[in-house]
Protein backbone atom coordinates (compact mmCIF):
# COMPACT_ATOMS: atom_id res chain seq x y z
CA UNK A 1 0.00 0.00 0.00
CA UNK A 2 2.82 2.33 0.84
CA UNK A 3 4.55 1.64 -2.46
CA UNK A 4 1.33 2.43 -4.33
CA UNK A 5 1.02 5.82 -2.67
CA UNK A 6 4.64 6.72 -3.43
CA UNK A 7 4.15 5.72 -7.07
CA UNK A 8 1.07 7.93 -7.43
CA UNK A 9 2.92 10.93 -5.89
CA UNK A 10 5.86 10.42 -8.26
CA UNK A 11 3.55 10.32 -11.30
CA UNK A 12 1.85 13.55 -10.17
CA UNK A 13 5.23 15.29 -9.73
CA UNK A 14 6.28 14.26 -13.23
CA UNK A 15 3.03 15.57 -14.74
CA UNK A 16 3.34 18.88 -12.80
CA UNK A 17 6.93 19.37 -13.87
CA UNK A 18 5.90 18.87 -17.51
CA UNK A 19 3.23 21.53 -17.45
CA UNK A 20 5.47 23.97 -15.49
CA UNK A 21 8.28 23.58 -18.04
CA UNK A 22 5.83 24.09 -20.89
CA UNK A 23 4.60 27.34 -19.33
CA UNK A 24 8.13 28.64 -18.90
CA UNK A 25 8.91 27.96 -22.56
CA UNK A 26 5.75 29.78 -23.63
CA UNK A 27 6.64 32.88 -21.57
CA UNK A 28 10.19 32.94 -22.95
CA UNK A 29 9.08 33.16 -26.55
CA UNK A 30 6.58 35.98 -25.81
CA UNK A 31 7.83 39.28 -27.43
CA UNK A 32 8.88 42.06 -25.09
CA UNK A 33 6.77 45.26 -25.15
CA UNK A 34 8.33 48.09 -27.17
CA UNK A 35 8.48 51.36 -25.14
CA UNK A 36 6.57 54.22 -26.69
CA UNK A 37 8.64 57.05 -28.15
CA UNK A 38 8.47 60.27 -26.10
CA UNK A 39 8.54 63.49 -28.14
CA UNK A 40 9.07 66.66 -26.11
CA UNK A 41 7.55 69.96 -27.12
CA UNK A 42 10.14 72.75 -27.16
CA UNK A 43 10.16 76.51 -27.73
CA UNK A 44 12.28 77.54 -30.69
CA UNK A 45 13.42 80.64 -32.59
CA UNK A 46 14.70 81.09 -36.12
CA UNK A 47 18.15 82.68 -36.26
CA UNK A 48 18.44 86.00 -38.05
CA UNK A 49 21.86 87.58 -37.66
CA UNK A 50 22.04 91.35 -37.37
CA UNK A 51 23.69 94.22 -35.52
CA UNK A 52 23.61 93.75 -31.75
CA UNK A 53 24.48 96.79 -29.58
CA UNK A 54 26.74 95.84 -26.68
CA UNK A 55 25.53 97.68 -23.58
CA UNK A 56 27.79 97.69 -20.52
CA UNK A 57 25.89 97.88 -17.21
CA UNK A 58 27.43 99.96 -14.42
CA UNK A 59 26.27 101.57 -11.21
CA UNK A 60 27.34 104.16 -8.70
CA UNK A 61 26.31 107.09 -6.51
CA UNK A 62 25.82 110.67 -7.65
CA UNK A 63 28.26 113.33 -6.55
CA UNK A 64 27.89 117.05 -7.23
CA UNK A 65 30.24 118.11 -10.01
CA UNK A 66 30.94 121.42 -8.27
CA UNK A 67 31.43 121.10 -4.51
CA UNK A 68 33.41 123.10 -1.97
CA UNK A 69 34.56 122.10 1.49
CA UNK A 70 34.51 125.21 3.66
CA UNK A 71 37.48 125.79 5.98
CA UNK A 72 38.39 128.75 8.16
CA UNK A 73 41.73 130.47 7.52
CA UNK A 74 41.28 132.96 10.36
CA UNK A 75 40.02 132.88 13.94
CA UNK A 76 37.06 134.69 15.42
CA UNK A 77 33.43 134.54 16.52
CA UNK A 78 30.80 133.50 13.99
CA UNK A 79 28.51 136.52 13.62
CA UNK A 80 24.81 136.02 12.66
CA UNK A 81 23.82 136.90 9.10
CA UNK A 82 20.66 137.34 7.02
CA UNK A 83 20.24 133.60 6.50
CA UNK A 84 20.89 130.78 8.95
CA UNK A 85 23.92 128.61 8.30
CA UNK A 86 21.99 125.33 8.18
CA UNK A 87 21.99 122.27 5.84
CA UNK A 88 19.57 122.73 2.95
CA UNK A 89 19.93 126.52 2.90
CA UNK A 90 20.44 127.87 -0.62
CA UNK A 91 22.75 130.79 -1.46
CA UNK A 92 23.30 132.86 -4.56
CA UNK A 93 26.70 133.45 -6.12
CA UNK A 94 28.68 136.00 -4.08
CA UNK A 95 26.31 135.85 -1.10
CA UNK A 96 27.95 135.69 2.33
CA UNK A 97 28.00 132.22 3.83
CA UNK A 98 29.90 132.96 7.04
CA UNK A 99 30.84 136.29 8.58
CA UNK A 100 33.53 136.19 11.28
CA UNK A 101 34.00 139.09 13.70
CA UNK A 102 36.94 141.10 12.30
CA UNK A 103 36.67 144.38 14.22
CA UNK A 104 40.04 144.02 15.93
CA UNK A 105 41.83 142.94 12.77
CA UNK A 106 40.11 145.69 10.75
CA UNK A 107 41.54 148.29 13.13
CA UNK A 108 45.07 146.96 12.57
CA UNK A 109 44.55 147.14 8.80
CA UNK A 110 43.39 150.71 9.03
CA UNK A 111 46.43 151.57 11.16
CA UNK A 112 48.77 150.12 8.54
CA UNK A 113 46.99 152.01 5.76
CA UNK A 114 47.30 155.22 7.76
CA UNK A 115 51.04 154.66 8.23
CA UNK A 116 51.42 154.15 4.48
CA UNK A 117 49.56 157.38 3.81
CA UNK A 118 51.73 159.27 6.28
CA UNK A 119 54.92 157.85 4.76
CA UNK A 120 53.92 159.04 1.31
CA UNK A 121 52.85 162.43 2.62
CA UNK A 122 56.22 162.83 4.36
CA UNK A 123 58.18 162.55 1.10
CA UNK A 124 56.02 164.95 -0.87
CA UNK A 125 58.13 168.10 -0.05
CA UNK A 126 61.29 166.31 -1.20
CA UNK A 127 59.57 165.16 -4.40
CA UNK A 128 58.45 168.72 -5.11
CA UNK A 129 62.01 170.03 -4.82
CA UNK A 130 64.11 167.14 -6.22
CA UNK A 131 61.66 165.48 -8.66
CA UNK A 132 59.22 168.12 -9.81
CA UNK A 133 58.38 166.07 -12.93
CA UNK A 134 56.93 163.15 -10.89
CA UNK A 135 55.41 165.20 -8.12
CA UNK A 136 51.97 165.59 -9.81
CA UNK A 137 51.29 161.82 -10.11
CA UNK A 138 52.16 161.17 -6.46
CA UNK A 139 50.04 164.13 -5.39
CA UNK A 140 47.19 162.68 -7.43
CA UNK A 141 47.73 159.30 -5.71
CA UNK A 142 47.44 160.91 -2.28
CA UNK A 143 44.29 162.75 -3.30
CA UNK A 144 42.68 159.44 -4.35
CA UNK A 145 43.76 157.57 -1.23
CA UNK A 146 40.68 156.58 0.84
CA UNK A 147 41.12 154.72 4.11
CA UNK A 148 37.65 153.18 3.78
CA UNK A 149 38.42 151.63 0.41
CA UNK A 150 41.00 149.19 -0.88
CA UNK A 151 44.51 150.63 -1.15
CA UNK A 152 45.12 151.77 -4.75
CA UNK A 153 48.09 150.55 -6.72
CA UNK A 154 51.26 152.65 -6.42
CA UNK A 155 52.15 154.85 -9.41
CA UNK A 156 54.52 153.31 -11.94
CA UNK A 157 58.18 154.21 -11.49
CA UNK A 158 59.41 156.15 -14.55
CA UNK A 159 63.14 156.20 -13.70
CA UNK A 160 65.75 154.47 -11.59
CA UNK A 161 66.22 157.59 -9.45
CA UNK A 162 62.53 157.64 -8.61
CA UNK A 163 62.59 153.91 -7.84
CA UNK A 164 65.58 154.25 -5.51
CA UNK A 165 64.08 157.26 -3.77
CA UNK A 166 60.63 155.69 -3.18
CA UNK A 167 62.01 152.28 -2.22
CA UNK A 168 64.60 153.79 0.10
CA UNK A 169 61.85 155.49 2.09
CA UNK A 170 60.15 152.10 2.68
CA UNK A 171 57.06 153.05 0.67
CA UNK A 172 57.00 149.89 -1.45
CA UNK A 173 57.43 147.48 1.49
CA UNK A 174 54.73 149.31 3.46
CA UNK A 175 52.38 149.09 0.47
CA UNK A 176 52.74 145.32 0.12
CA UNK A 177 52.34 144.85 3.87
CA UNK A 178 49.03 146.71 3.68
CA UNK A 179 47.88 144.66 0.67
CA UNK A 180 48.73 141.45 2.56
CA UNK A 181 46.64 142.59 5.51
CA UNK A 182 43.76 143.50 3.21
CA UNK A 183 43.85 140.05 1.58
CA UNK A 184 43.64 138.41 4.99
CA UNK A 185 40.80 140.70 6.00
CA UNK A 186 38.74 139.37 3.09
CA UNK A 187 38.96 135.88 4.60
CA UNK A 188 36.76 136.96 7.50
CA UNK A 189 33.88 136.90 5.02
CA UNK A 190 33.35 133.57 3.26
CA UNK A 191 31.18 134.01 0.18
CA UNK A 192 29.46 131.48 -2.10
CA UNK A 193 31.67 130.82 -5.15
CA UNK A 194 28.56 129.83 -7.14
CA UNK A 195 24.83 129.47 -6.65
CA UNK A 196 24.14 126.33 -4.67
CA UNK A 197 22.99 124.71 -1.48
CA UNK A 198 24.62 123.97 1.87
CA UNK A 199 24.75 120.22 2.52
CA UNK A 200 26.72 120.20 5.77
CA UNK A 201 27.04 122.77 8.56
CA UNK A 202 29.47 122.09 11.41
CA UNK A 203 29.29 125.45 13.19
CA UNK A 204 26.52 127.70 14.47
CA UNK A 205 26.18 131.44 14.97
CA UNK A 206 28.03 132.68 18.05
CA UNK A 207 30.56 129.85 18.17
CA UNK A 208 34.28 130.46 18.17
CA UNK A 209 35.87 129.50 14.85
CA UNK A 210 39.51 128.45 14.84
CA UNK A 211 41.95 128.61 11.97
CA UNK A 212 41.93 125.37 9.94
CA UNK A 213 38.55 124.27 11.26
CA UNK A 214 36.12 122.67 8.80
CA UNK A 215 32.89 124.64 8.61
CA UNK A 216 30.73 122.67 6.17
CA UNK A 217 30.18 121.66 2.54
CA UNK A 218 28.61 123.61 -0.30
CA UNK A 219 27.49 122.11 -3.64
CA UNK A 220 25.90 123.08 -6.94
CA UNK A 221 22.71 120.93 -7.17
CA UNK A 222 22.18 121.48 -10.90
CA UNK A 223 24.90 119.15 -12.24
CA UNK A 224 25.92 115.74 -10.90
CA UNK A 225 28.48 113.13 -11.84
CA UNK A 226 28.54 109.37 -11.36
CA UNK A 227 31.86 107.55 -11.23
CA UNK A 228 31.80 104.06 -12.75
CA UNK A 229 34.59 101.48 -12.95
CA UNK A 230 34.66 99.31 -16.06
CA UNK A 231 36.85 96.48 -17.25
CA UNK A 232 40.01 97.46 -19.14
CA UNK A 233 38.55 95.58 -22.14
CA UNK A 234 36.37 98.60 -22.86
CA UNK A 235 39.12 101.20 -22.49
CA UNK A 236 39.19 101.83 -26.26
CA UNK A 237 35.41 101.81 -26.58
CA UNK A 238 34.50 104.61 -24.16
CA UNK A 239 34.26 108.03 -25.81
CA UNK A 240 33.70 111.43 -24.27
CA UNK A 241 30.28 112.74 -25.29
CA UNK A 242 28.71 109.27 -25.56
CA UNK A 243 25.06 109.24 -24.47
CA UNK A 244 24.22 107.13 -21.39
CA UNK A 245 20.86 105.98 -20.06
CA UNK A 246 20.52 105.91 -16.27
CA UNK A 247 17.73 104.58 -14.05
CA UNK A 248 16.99 104.17 -10.36
CA UNK A 249 17.06 100.79 -8.65
CA UNK A 250 13.30 100.37 -9.03
CA UNK A 251 13.52 101.20 -12.76
CA UNK A 252 10.63 103.63 -12.35
CA UNK A 253 12.55 106.70 -13.53
CA UNK A 254 15.12 107.11 -16.28
CA UNK A 255 17.58 109.91 -16.92
CA UNK A 256 19.81 110.88 -19.82
CA UNK A 257 23.50 111.46 -19.18
CA UNK A 258 26.73 111.86 -21.10
CA UNK A 259 30.30 110.65 -20.54
CA UNK A 260 32.14 113.80 -19.49
CA UNK A 261 35.58 112.34 -18.65
CA UNK A 262 37.50 109.08 -18.97
CA UNK A 263 40.52 108.41 -16.78
CA UNK A 264 43.74 108.09 -18.74
CA UNK A 265 45.18 105.31 -16.55
CA UNK A 266 44.02 101.82 -15.55
CA UNK A 267 43.86 100.80 -11.91
CA UNK A 268 46.73 98.36 -11.42
CA UNK A 269 44.93 96.53 -8.60
CA UNK A 270 41.51 95.96 -10.15
CA UNK A 271 42.46 96.34 -13.84
CA UNK A 272 39.54 98.70 -14.35
CA UNK A 273 39.21 102.11 -15.96
CA UNK A 274 37.18 104.94 -14.45
CA UNK A 275 34.63 106.94 -16.43
CA UNK A 276 32.51 109.85 -15.24
CA UNK A 277 28.90 110.25 -16.36
CA UNK A 278 27.42 113.75 -16.16
CA UNK A 279 23.67 114.03 -15.60
CA UNK A 280 21.27 116.93 -15.00
CA UNK A 281 17.75 116.68 -13.57
CA UNK A 282 15.69 118.51 -10.97
CA UNK A 283 14.75 115.26 -9.16
CA UNK A 284 18.35 114.15 -8.58
CA UNK A 285 20.07 114.43 -5.22
CA UNK A 286 23.64 113.85 -4.15
CA UNK A 287 24.23 110.29 -2.98
CA UNK A 288 21.42 108.81 -5.10
CA UNK A 289 22.33 105.33 -6.36
CA UNK A 290 21.75 104.84 -10.09
CA UNK A 291 22.32 102.18 -12.71
CA UNK A 292 23.83 103.14 -16.06
CA UNK A 293 23.87 101.44 -19.45
CA UNK A 294 26.87 102.48 -21.55
CA UNK A 295 26.73 101.82 -25.29
CA UNK A 296 30.23 100.42 -25.86
CA UNK A 297 30.00 99.25 -29.48
CA UNK A 298 27.85 97.40 -32.02
CA UNK A 299 28.63 93.80 -33.00
CA UNK A 300 27.65 92.97 -36.58
CA UNK A 301 26.45 89.59 -37.87
CA UNK A 302 25.58 88.35 -34.36
CA UNK A 303 22.62 87.29 -32.21
CA UNK A 304 21.76 87.67 -28.52
CA UNK A 305 20.31 84.80 -26.43
CA UNK A 306 19.90 83.90 -22.77
CA UNK A 307 23.08 82.75 -21.03
CA UNK A 308 21.46 79.50 -19.83
CA UNK A 309 21.06 78.37 -23.45
CA UNK A 310 24.83 78.35 -23.99
CA UNK A 311 26.53 75.04 -23.12
CA UNK A 312 29.88 74.89 -21.31
CA UNK A 313 31.50 73.58 -24.48
CA UNK A 314 30.53 76.85 -26.28
CA UNK A 315 27.72 75.14 -28.20
CA UNK A 316 23.97 75.65 -28.50
CA UNK A 317 21.16 73.24 -29.30
CA UNK A 318 19.54 73.42 -32.73
CA UNK A 319 16.60 71.48 -34.16
CA UNK A 320 17.15 69.42 -37.34
CA UNK A 321 14.30 67.26 -38.65
CA UNK A 322 12.62 67.07 -35.21
CA UNK A 323 15.90 65.97 -33.58
CA UNK A 324 18.11 67.99 -31.24
CA UNK A 325 21.66 68.63 -32.37
CA UNK A 326 24.49 70.92 -31.27
CA UNK A 327 26.50 73.48 -33.18
CA UNK A 328 29.67 75.40 -32.27
CA UNK A 329 29.35 79.15 -31.60
CA UNK A 330 31.68 82.01 -30.71
CA UNK A 331 30.66 84.10 -27.65
CA UNK A 332 31.81 87.73 -27.96
CA UNK A 333 30.18 89.36 -24.93
CA UNK A 334 28.58 88.20 -21.67
CA UNK A 335 26.17 90.21 -19.54
CA UNK A 336 24.38 89.11 -16.38
CA UNK A 337 21.55 87.39 -18.28
CA UNK A 338 22.45 87.55 -21.98
CA UNK A 339 25.25 86.46 -24.28
CA UNK A 340 26.13 87.74 -27.75
CA UNK A 341 27.06 84.96 -30.19
CA UNK A 342 28.61 84.78 -33.63
CA UNK A 343 28.92 81.82 -35.98
CA UNK A 344 25.26 80.73 -36.09
CA UNK A 345 23.93 80.46 -39.63
CA UNK A 346 20.83 82.37 -40.67
CA UNK A 347 17.71 80.23 -40.74
CA UNK A 348 18.93 77.81 -38.08
CA UNK A 349 16.30 76.82 -35.54
CA UNK A 350 17.60 77.11 -31.98
CA UNK A 351 15.97 76.63 -28.59
CA UNK A 352 14.53 79.77 -27.06
CA UNK A 353 14.01 78.17 -23.64
CA UNK A 354 16.14 75.49 -21.95
CA UNK A 355 14.89 71.89 -21.95
CA UNK A 356 15.59 69.78 -18.82
CA UNK A 357 17.60 66.66 -19.66
CA UNK A 358 18.24 67.70 -23.24
CA UNK A 359 20.79 65.74 -25.27
CA UNK A 360 21.90 65.45 -28.88
CA UNK A 361 19.54 63.05 -30.69
CA UNK A 362 16.46 63.77 -28.54
CA UNK A 363 13.17 63.77 -30.45
CA UNK A 364 11.43 67.13 -30.13
CA UNK A 365 8.47 68.94 -31.56
CA UNK A 366 8.51 72.74 -31.96
CA UNK A 367 5.74 74.52 -30.10
CA UNK A 368 3.36 76.28 -32.48
CA UNK A 369 1.23 78.78 -30.68
CA UNK A 370 -0.82 79.76 -33.74
CA UNK A 371 -1.76 76.16 -34.51
CA UNK A 372 -2.85 75.61 -30.92
CA UNK A 373 -5.04 78.70 -30.98
CA UNK A 374 -6.65 77.61 -34.27
CA UNK A 375 -7.39 74.15 -32.85
CA UNK A 376 -8.94 75.64 -29.73
CA UNK A 377 -11.11 78.05 -31.76
CA UNK A 378 -12.24 75.28 -34.14
CA UNK A 379 -13.21 72.99 -31.27
CA UNK A 380 -15.19 75.68 -29.53
CA UNK A 381 -17.23 76.56 -32.65
CA UNK A 382 -18.03 73.00 -33.83
CA UNK A 383 -21.85 72.53 -33.79
CA UNK A 384 -23.27 69.64 -31.73
CA UNK A 385 -25.94 67.23 -33.05
CA UNK A 386 -29.11 67.09 -31.06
Amino acid sequence: MRNLILSIIGILLIIGSYFFAKRLIANKTKPKPVPAKVVKTVFVDTVKNGTVPIVIPANGSLVAKRRVELYAEVQGVFKPGKTLFKPGQSYGQGETLIRIDADEYYASVQSAKSNLYNSIAAIMPDLRLDFPEIYPKWQSYLNGFDLNKSTPKLPDMSSEKENYFITGRGIVSSYYSVKNLEQRLVKYHIRAPFSGILTEALVTEGSLIRSGQKLGEFIDPSVYEMEVALSKTYANLLKVGEQVTLSNLEHTQTYSGVISRVNGSIDATTQTITAFVEVKHDNLKEGLYLEANLNAKEETNAIEIDRNLLLESEQVYIVRDSVLDVTDVKPVYFSETKVVLKGVRDGSIILSKPVPGAYAGMLVKPFQENAQQETTETGSTTPQND
